[in-house]
């Protein structure tokens, strides 16, 4: 089993550039040790994220590190120019030696969109649009395009990716959709709500493959799952400690939310602010090195792959999400190597 990093970049007590510096650090820890691949969300106007420009902190990962592979999770399509955002993948595609993963979606909070100045009820046809454009002008020498958002005329297209004819392309949180296309997916839950998606995932895989061609060609979909992630020697401490940090992710996740009146969205990142319930669910892990193994050896049985873990949620500060790491790094992945 692979094993990713998901990072949202929540404001703590720390300056952002402490932040940063940080961060950074840990990602070299993680290059070293193995690890997969770092995905980075992209938020706008909210504490959930201080590094909301997903490729220029991308770029600085790259300069940081030399075998991890760095992906969007997501790059929120209504806020981006498709040739613009085109530029932005294949000079990163180029600059990390083909190591970019590039995931994709509308984004789930209307707010985000009511202050960038979108319509969140063109989210879906903007995304969309927006998708045509860009995996079209990847794969041409010249872009002609008319639609309802954007409009091309002989546009000449100089960059073109290394990886063809594009990076590996991600849709998550959707797993019909995802397979349908041919894309990647990541989604989470409990083994029986995980295995239920591992199986719809796969059907459909098979059943759409003979388009994912036109989309994909050569990639075989994967589907993967995310978790927030706690671990110390001592279950009873840490669960406490994850506890109180789960109400800051809480909080900093819903601030537009509440500021907007919307009480409730149909996905809730945070168990609706219930700690026991994204234990229960499995959005949050907290426990012993010796629990992650057996929660990572029960997923690799599931067919999933790669699981993608959020060291860094809440307020949890670098000593916290350090120790996490280093026990994950230490006891889990030597564990689970023949997985």
């Amino acid at each position: 089993m692979r094993f990713g990093m998901f990072d949202q970049m929540e404001r703590t007590s720390v300056s952002p550039g402490q932040m940063y510096r940080d961060r950074l650090r840990f990602l070299e820890v993680a290059d070293e040790a193995g690890f997969w691949c770092y995905f980075k969300s992209e938020h706008h106007f909210t504490p959930l994220d201080m590094a909301p420009s997903v490729s220029t902190w991308l770029s600085a990962v790259l300069a940081r590190t030399a075998d991890l592979r760095v992906g969007s999770l997501v790059y929120l399509l209504p806020f981006h120019h498709p040739l613009r955002l085109l530029e932005e993948i294949t000079t990163l595609d180029h600059l990390s030696d083909g190591r970019l993963e590039v995931g994709i979606g509308r984004g789930i909070s209307p707010s985000e969109h009511q202050l960038w100045g979108l319509d969140p009820d063109q989210a879906r046809a903007r995304s969309e649009e927006t998708l045509t454009v860009l995996l079209t002008a990847l794969t041409r020498d010249s872009l002609t395009f008319r639609g309802d958002f954007w409009s091309f005329d002989d546009v000449p297209i100089e960059q073109r990716p290394l990886q063809r004819p594009y990076p590996p392309l991600w849709y998550p949180g959707n797993v019909k959709l995802a397979a349908r296309r041919g894309f990647h997916t990541i989604t989470g839950g409990t083994t029986t709500r995980l295995a239920a998606a591992v199986e719809q995932f796969t059907e459909l895989v098979d059943a759409h493959r003979a388009g994912h061609n036109r989309v994909n060609p050569g990639a075989t979909p994967s589907i993967g799952a995310s978790v927030r992630v706690i671990l110390a020697e001592d279950e009873n401490i840490v669960r406490e400690r994850g506890r109180i940090a789960w109400k800051h992710f809480d909080a900093n996740i819903t601030k537009l939310w509440r500021r907007f009146g919307i009480s409730k969205l149909p996905m809730s990142p945070s168990a609706d602010g219930d700690y026991d319930k994204a234990l229960a669910t499995n959005i949050a892990f907290a426990g012993t090195p010796a629990m992650m193994t057996a929660f990572v050896a029960e997923r690799a049985q599931l067919g999933i792959d790669p699981l993608v873990l959020g060291f860094e949620w809440g307020d949890l500060d670098a000593t916290e999400v350090r120790r996490s790491m280093d026990l994950f790094i230490e006891h889990v992945m030597p564990a689970t190597a023949n997985l």
